[in-house]
């Protein structure tokens, strides 16, 4: 097996959700830097468009707008990704939301079901849709994109988001054990990443929130996509299954007084 290098997604393809910015675009630069051709997947078709340019257009990037829960917006993106590149070799869960803020025990049951809708049941879907599409046949590796949030601890304030990913967490242990051996199922979990997505959680004090965490900082993008890199290519050919989380040492208990 040759080494990771930049050669290592030549002729792969992959759909990401939610990735007309932040982590998601970050994601897609780094697998098309290495080779790989990519059809991205979020609401904004503008920024979307953006996004394909910056990548270096259609030769290598194609865009499909909507909503990550709505199965026709998944299945037409999965059929695009097949029908520019002739494959789907790869695919990033990343779109989530948050829409509200405040404790769990006070959360409307349709915002819940809508947290729940897009960041669970919608990466499922789309699993099974580049499963049929490609992946069962032809194999393949898969990355959701958790939060140290759906870790065993609580998330004041984000609870519901918090179970969304520890469902998302638990979900990926049992596709990964359904799919093998043709097709990897594996999560990475950041702690908080200075993306817009975040910034309610740490504007206008981000030196108290990154006082908490050993590396002294916050994430950025660039620190969460060369491990999903490294999970969707053959380098991890014998890891499924897993969580890789990816939070400046946050988990550890925080830095000792």
């Amino acid at each position: 097996m040759e080494p990771f290098a930049v050669s290592a997604f030549k002729d792969h393809v992959a759909v990401l959700t939610g990735a007309s910015r932040g982590i998601g675009l970050g994601i897609a630069q780094e697998l098309v830097r290495r080779g790989a051709r990519v059809c991205l997947t979020a609401r904004n078709p503008e920024r979307l468009a953006q996004a394909v340019e910056m990548l270096g257009g259609s030769e290598v990037a194609v865009a499909v707008s909507g909503k990550a829960d709505d199965p026709d917006h998944q299945q037409e993106a999965v059929e695009t990704a097949v029908a520019s590149f002739g494959r789907l070799d790869m695919l990033v869960n990343n779109a989530a939301i948050n829409p509200v803020y405040g404790p769990l025990a006070d959360i409307g049951a349709a915002s819940a079901a809508k947290i729940l809708a897009v960041n669970l049941l919608a990466p499922l879907a789309w699993i099974q849709r580049a499963r049929a599409a490609w992946m069962d046949e032809h194999g393949g590796a898969v990355v959701n994109v958790a939060s140290v949030a759906g870790l065993h601890r609580a998330s004041p304030g984000i609870g519901m988001y918090g179970v969304s990913k520890a469902g998302l967490i638990r979900m990926t242990v049992e596709l990964a054990a359904e799919l093998g051996p043709k097709i990897r199922v594996n999560a990475v979990a950041p702690g908080v990443v200075k993306t817009k997505f975040a910034t309610k959680l740490y504007e206008g004090r981000e030196s108290e929130v990154a006082a908490a965490y050993p590396m002294q900082r916050l994430g950025e993008p660039a620190d969460i996509v060369g491990a999903v890199a490294f999970l969707l290519s053959d380098e991890a050919s014998w890891i499924t299954g897993q969580t890789l989380v990816l939070d400046g040492g946050l988990t550890l208990g925080g830095r000792p007084s």
